[in-house]
């Protein structure tokens, strides 16, 4: 981050402040939808999140949405339903069962993730014995992070399962980047965005009401708050800032920006949620960010 910094010094407070809003932010998501999953279903509240983020933006979008074919914007929501309908589903519903420091780490294996897709999808991006042993780390890094729940399986399903759907949930979300990375660079950001939280809100919501209509939903303050922080900032600002970043830091820097905003979520849920720092998830947690670190380090020989 600090080379590329360094060849704009009249950005670099904007670039070091837009960089720092976007890691503290997206670290504090993952405690903040756990306090909102006390009071609201978890299908609900993602499906009602995505819709606000979807509505706020919408004002912004009508003259790009005119510029694009149906065929690009059909194209969008298919996509939006891999990036936010069905991994954003699971891991609110992964939330339910293990904490949110537990979440995040075990979603910081996204930048192994999308090693293994791009290898798949995008023929230029090949497999070294860097990024293989990569991969090996973060698996070991999950390992450890729930031996004890694995050792006592019969005791705790619901905490394997929300452990599986939060990896599902970052497996799908590096499918979805490659291919839009693939297909979709053309297509401005904020129209990306808001179409892809209107369209997966549709589906979410009709689902909560399949899956969760005599669920209670108790709209108390700590739960409107927590869902216009995840749609506000945690959605409509922070997706803004990171396509504005893209062009103008390293991707070494956008590697370490998911590391950092993990560290964070650790922090906080430990420090404000009052989740236990066991030796487990000290070990797995750096098992599983030295992996993430590992995948996302550019060396010279790729």
């Amino acid at each position: 981050m600090a080379s590329s910094l360094a060849r704009r010094p009249a950005d670099t407070l904007k670039i070091v402040l837009a960089y720092c809003i976007c890691f503290i932010t997206w670290g504090s998501t993952w405690a903040v939808a756990k306090v909102g999953l006390e009071d609201l279903p978890p299908l609900r509240f993602v499906g009602i999140r995505m819709l606000v983020a979807g509505l706020v933006l919408l004002p912004f979008i009508r003259t790009q949405a005119r510029a694009q074919g149906a065929g690009t914007l059909g194209r969008i929501v298919g996509l939006g339903t891999l990036q936010i309908g069905f991994p954003f589903g699971m891991m609110f519903v992964g939330q339910q069962w293990i904490p949110s420091s537990w979440a995040a780490l075990l979603f910081s294996t996204y930048p192994v993730w999308v090693l293994l897709v791009g290898r798949a999808l995008l023929p230029d991006q090949l497999l070294t014995p860097r990024k293989l042993f990569a991969a090996a780390l973060g698996l070991a890094g999950v390992v450890v992070l729930q031996h004890t729940q694995l050792a006592t399986l019969a005791l705790s399903s619901q905490v394997l399962l929300g452990c599986l759907l939060i990896l599902g949930s970052a497996g799908l979300i590096s499918v979805a980047n490659v291919l839009v990375k693939r297909h979709m660079a053309h297509v401005p950001p904020h129209l990306l965005v808001c179409v892809q939280t209107l369209s997966s809100s549709l589906p979410l919501l009709g689902v909560s009401f399949l899956l969760e209509g005599d669920a209670p939903a108790h709209w108390t303050p700590r739960a409107v708050f927590a869902l216009l922080w995840l749609a506000l900032l945690g959605t409509v600002v922070t997706y803004q800032l990171l396509y504005w970043l893209i062009p103008r830091i390293s991707l070494s820097a956008l590697g370490v920006l998911a590391l950092l905003d993990t560290l964070v979520a650790v922090v906080l849920g430990v420090g404000l949620l009052r989740e236990p720092l066991t030796a487990s998830l000290i070990v797995g947690g750096l098992l599983i960010l030295s992996a993430a670190a590992l995948a996302s380090w550019k060396a010279a020989n790729g």
